[in-house]
């Protein structure tokens, strides 16, 4: 069984094709600049060289069509026809309260996602427009919508309320939500698989720590709460977005600085975490931890910000579950920053954390980076999202069949 999955954004379009049967990735691309000048495919068969082909793509339909191409194509392609896909999995990132799992992309279901649009502005309306542009071009082919909220959807009512107004809960559904589910569910799962035990008795906190960041308390195979919350903005500071904030300074601020909503959404999206706290230095971790090395008490201080947020949370989350066994570090960051990781555990010993600074000398693979006698395991998994929304969609598509 062939699966598609497409992630389509605003201007870009990440897409891999996976053989279900060993899970193998038989070809992935990213379709880059729709509707900007010097737009690319690039076009990555298994086995083979990468394809870059520049042609201006006005819009999303054209790219969705251009990987199509790609993937049949005569000398790089990987499919002789494309009925040979049996189902392609959408990323979608906001479903509300509406999904706590993978669906069918019904006209009903459609719907629903365009409800949801309101509260993912940015993210959604990409998201419906590739589903869309699939429906069209592969007709007759099952369409799945994977879910960046529904992992979330178990976390209880005491951790998913603010204390607004109950009112402003039943009339607008104004809760914690949580995303990058996808990414959590599958560093847990993976986890538990790693280490031999059955997710169903493990407390675990993923640590999502990229661009965008979240972290959350997986107990007992679910999530029980987790650090981004209505929108994509709380939790540990981010590249450009400034995490949780006392929600005294936005109108104080508005006050001060004469700003309307779109300019202090500007600054708390855009303009805030680590690229505020260093004064415009980066938004990028790899480049302030250059310029901490040498020094910059800028850069110091922006990183110091963002690893004490981690601990907090952790420290949090061991004790909304009542312990801890797990600690998991994952994307950009997690993935591949060493002192990350070491600066956001250093003084959770009390917890029976304890990080091997050689082990933890790793990049981007799985490894347990904790040491031997350390309560507490500490794992590096790199993330594959993909490949989970490939698995629901799989499972979706037999029960059609």
């Amino acid at each position: 069984m062939k699966i598609l999955v497409v992630n389509s954004g605003s201007s870009s379009i990440k897409y891999q094709l996976f053989d279900m049967t060993d899970e193998s990735v038989l070809a992935k691309g990213l379709v880059e600049r729709i509707g900007i000048p010097n737009s690319i495919i690039n076009h990555y068969p298994a086995g083979q060289e990468p394809v870059k082909t520049y042609q201006d793509i006005p819009n999303h339909k054209v790219g969705i069509k251009l990987l199509m191409d790609a993937l049949l194509h005569a000398e790089y392609g990987v499919i002789k026809n494309i009925s040979e896909i049996a189902a392609v999995g959408h990323r979608v990132v906001h479903a509300g309260e509406k999904f706590s799992g993978s669906v069918l992309l019904t006209d009903e279901v459609m719907d629903a996602l365009r409800g949801c649009i309101e509260l993912a502005p940015l993210h959604n309306p990409p998201n419906i427009l590739g589903i869309e542009v699939c429906k069209e071009l592969m007709p007759g082919i099952p369409q799945v919508g994977v879910f960046d909220t529904a992992f979330h959807q178990t976390i209880p009512e005491n951790a998913y309320l603010y204390g607004i107004p109950y009112k402003f809960y039943k009339k607008y559904k104004i809760r914690r939500y949580g995303f990058h589910g996808t990414s959590h569910q599958y560093v847990a799962q993976r986890a538990a698989e790693i280490l031999k035990r059955p997710l169903e008795e493990l407390k675990i906190i993923t640590c999502h720590l990229g661009n965008g960041s979240s972290i959350t308390a997986v107990k007992n195979g679910i999530s029980i709460d987790t650090s981004l919350g209505f929108g994509t903005v709380s939790g540990i500071i981010m590249g450009t977005r400034c995490g949780d904030l006392d929600p005294a300074i936005i109108p104080f601020l508005m006050d001060k600085e004469k700003l309307g909503v779109e300019e202090i959404n500007k600054i708390i999206y855009k303009e805030s975490g680590l690229f505020g706290l260093s004064e415009g230095i980066s938004s990028d971790k790899r480049d302030l931890r250059k310029r901490a090395n040498q020094g910059e008490i800028r850069a110091i201080r922006a990183i110091s910000v963002f690893t004490y947020g981690v601990k907090k949370y952790i420290g949090a989350y061991a004790a909304a579950m009542g312990g801890i066994d797990v600690i998991v570090f994952t994307a950009g960051i997690g993935e591949n920053s060493m002192e990350t990781r070491a600066e956001s555990c250093e003084g959770l010993e009390f917890l029976g954390v304890k990080i091997d600074p050689e082990k933890n000398k790793i990049r981007g693979k799985e490894a347990i980076v904790s040491n031997d006698n350390s309560v507490v395991k500490v794992m590096v998994i790199p993330t594959n999202e993909e490949l989970m929304i490939a698995k629901d969609t799989a499972e979706i598509s037999k029960k059609l069949q």
